[in-house]
């Protein structure tokens, strides 16, 4: 049977190529996104062609019905959830000093990027407790978070916050369910080329090319997909709360 993996905002940048990672490994995707299907028809067929079943259901994770029908949904047709893969996020839709940004820019950002992701995961771990176990373990969450989580920038503070969150979501959810054999994992990717930093290119370019980025290039989705897959694939697991940190070196060697 093959494994069933959930991953939020699937259709495009970084989930996309998760999910195309997923798909080729041989896993049933099930996608969630707040647009119509027909805006990700091109990624579902591409899915579709390596073989395994492809499930998409239209709705916002912000919102408790829309979370609760779609884990619903993913149970009744396949019976379990193998894989959780957290990647649905916003970034504010403009950016302000924090001595200007208003609450409703929070409430948007924090609803999708920490609040609606915190409920998922609660939705899918207690599904993951129920069933039984497959390969010595019940389930695998992955956050795909950001280098946001822990450095600064006053232009978009509800985004460094709500990244921040999903950095105590891992360790609070690994904590948790360890003793039931599911892990929980984090990777925080650096500048990645997506829709979300298209309008900052220069200025992700000049900062790629300083001494404080070791590996001078921009990241990709498959970056992040190859790391989301060391997690997917079972191949540690005596490991949990791990953060991965994809981002050119950044957080790991910048202070050399």
């Amino acid at each position: 049977m093959s494994r069933i993996a959930i991953v939020t905002g699937g259709g495009r940048g970084i989930g996309f190529g998760v999910s195309k990672a997923l798909a080729k490994a041989g896993f049933t995707v099930c996608l969630m996104g707040s647009s119509d299907e027909e805006r990700y028809i091109n990624a579902i067929s591409e899915l579709k062609s390596y073989g395994n079943g492809v499930f998409y259901f239209k709705g916002s994770i912000d919102r408790a019905d829309d979370r609760k029908a779609f884990v619903n949904a993913v149970i009744q047709k396949y019976k379990r959830i193998d894989l959780l893969v957290n990647n649905a996020g916003v970034a504010p839709k403009v950016r302000l000093d924090i001595l200007e940004t208003t609450e409703e820019s929070f409430d948007h950002v924090i609803g999708i990027n920490l609040k609606g992701t915190m409920f998922l995961t609660q939705l899918c771990a207690n599904q993951m407790i129920s069933q039984e176990e497959r390969d010595g373990k019940k389930g695998t969450i992955v956050n795909i978070s950001s280098f946001s989580s822990t450095v600064s920038s006053p232009n978009r503070a509800e985004y460094c916050i709500s990244k921040a969150g999903i950095s105590m979501l891992t360790k609070l959810f690994a904590d948790r369910l360890a003793p039931e054999n599911i892990f929980v994992y984090e990777i925080q990717p650096g500048i990645i080329r997506t829709d979300m930093t298209s309008k900052v290119t220069e200025k992700y370019d000049r900062l790629l090319m300083g001494s404080e980025f070791p590996i001078h290039r921009w990241g990709t989705p498959d970056d992040i997909a190859n790391a989301v897959m060391v997690f997917a694939e079972g191949k540690i697991t005596y490991t949990t709360g791990q953060v991965l940190h994809i981002d050119g070196g950044y957080m790991n060697v910048r202070s050399i």
